[in-house]
């Protein structure tokens, strides 16, 4: 009889004792992090007070009730709208919540709270876009928040995967437009994403845009340095878009990583002469300090020195039987296709018969001539009729030669008014005179 009856009691009184007991509502799933110290420091005693206990409410899930602790709070408030923003987050008014959390971003932009709020709220209603340019903003601020670099990678990966079929799904049928479109979509989620780079920089190759090709070709080599494929195409993209400094640099690179490809070797060679680089070889730097300088140094010198203004030499140079063993045979071949220098008729060049400066007059005046060609602009400093050379005769072959580049103020005479036509010229005073050449046309 006593079991019964304390059953029955326990019947009766078990409801009322639950009916007591606070409830305590599932902790909220959505991220809210602590008050920032810095700016909860700044507040009055009584803020911080209703603030904490809002924010205690909110981590507990109890929206409703921090919204009640928040109305306390005046508008101006660091945590008013911001705080109002979760309270209603938590209750799913994502309208009116948004709206809190953009309220708060006019007073508190560089809050970090703030846009972790609108990420949630943009994430809970589809919004991905959205929701992922707030997590780039947090981490732009705290590269290390855990929370923003967990939830931005797994959006990153998914936007980014669904941006990538459909470009791939837009390619096949045909449609470039879209295609483009997608790929683009992929790396504003993806910035370093080669597969997208390449896909886009082959569009615009196929469409002739090679600047633009060129910059996902950079960016790609950029982020795969040692991409043998990338660096090739890069390299021959820059060739094609006339770049052949900067597609030499590359494909040295790619010798580098490939020494034994006699293709790469080829392709340097080739980029190296239509640019007129040459190796210098030792003997180009004892020139400075000759006494009388040879014929093929001066080829050299012209060389290395207009190698930015003489422009592409002739395919076919001419024909010269005795440079074979020459240390500058490649300068000469340059300077002769442009007829700076001559081949003798017998197609020597006697590389190493000293220059006078007779013959250098001439040398220059050849340059003088082929540089007019281009548009560069001479003008005569002295009258040539009031030129007088007493150690030059009117009927001497180079007479009219030496007239016309002391003329230009290039080359002079000395207080006798003697030329030495004769004498050779030496390296220094070569250097001058090309130096003379390169002021004038710059």
């Amino acid at each position: 009889m006593v079991k019964k009856t304390s059953y029955i009691l326990l019947l009766i009184f078990t409801p009322l004792f639950w009916s007591c007991a606070t409830y305590q509502p599932p902790p909220p799933t959505l991220y809210i992090e602590d008050l920032p110290q810095g700016t909860v420091a700044e507040l009055s005693l009584e803020e911080r007070i209703i603030t904490e206990d809002a924010w205690t409410n909110l981590k507990q899930g109890k929206g409703d009730k921090a919204r009640k602790i928040i109305s306390k709070l005046e508008p101006k408030s660091s945590f008013y709208y911001v705080g109002l923003g979760y309270a209603y987050l938590l209750q799913k008014e994502f309208q009116i919540s948004e709206d809190n959390f953009k309220n708060a971003l006019k007073y508190y932009p560089e809050m970090n709270l703030i846009h972790i709020g609108l990420a949630q709220v943009y994430q809970d209603t589809g919004r991905e876009s959205l929701a992922f340019a707030e997590y780039r903003e947090i981490l732009k601020r705290e590269p290390g928040h855990s929370w923003a670099a967990h939830e931005y990678e797994i959006l990153k990966n998914k936007k980014t995967e669904e941006a990538l079929n459909q470009a791939k799904a837009a390619h096949s049928e045909g449609d470039t437009e879209r295609s483009k479109e997608a790929y683009n979509k992929t790396l504003y989620y993806s910035p370093k994403n080669t597969e997208s780079h390449l896909a886009l920089a082959e569009i615009y190759i196929k469409e002739n845009k090679l600047q633009n090709a060129l910059t996902h070709l950079r960016t790609a080599s950029s982020n795969e340095p040692d991409n043998k494929e990338i660096l090739k195409k890069y390299g021959e993209v820059l060739f094609q878009a006339e770049q052949h400094a900067r597609s030499l640099e590359i494909f040295e690179r790619l010798l580098s990583l490939e020494p034994q490809d006699e293709d790469i070797k080829e392709k340097i060679e080739n980029l190296k002469n239509r640019l007129g680089i040459f190796e210098l070889p030792s003997q180009y730097n004892t020139i400075v300090s000759r006494e009388a300088v040879s014929r093929e140094e001066i080829a050299a010198l012209l060389s290395v020195e207009f190698k930015e203004i003489l422009g592409e030499p002739s395919p076919k140079p001419p024909i010269i039987v005795d440079i074979a063993t020459s240390w500058a045979s490649n300068f000469i071949l340059k300077i002769t296709s442009f007829d700076i220098m001559e081949v003798y008729p017998n197609h020597t060049f006697l590389p190493r018969k000293i220059v006078t400066r007779a013959e250098m007059a001439k040398i220059l005046l050849r340059l003088i001539n082929y540089l007019r060609e281009k548009g560069y602009r001479f003008i005569q400093q002295i009258p040539p009729e009031k030129i007088q050379i007493s150690d030059v005769s009117p009927d001497n072959y180079y007479y009219q030669l030496i007239i016309q580049i002391i003329s230009y103020n290039i080359m002079d005479l000395s207080p006798e008014r003697s030329f030495n036509p004769d004498l050779p010229v030496s390296g220094t005073e070569s250097i001058k005179l090309l130096n003379i050449i390169l002021t004038l046309i710059k």
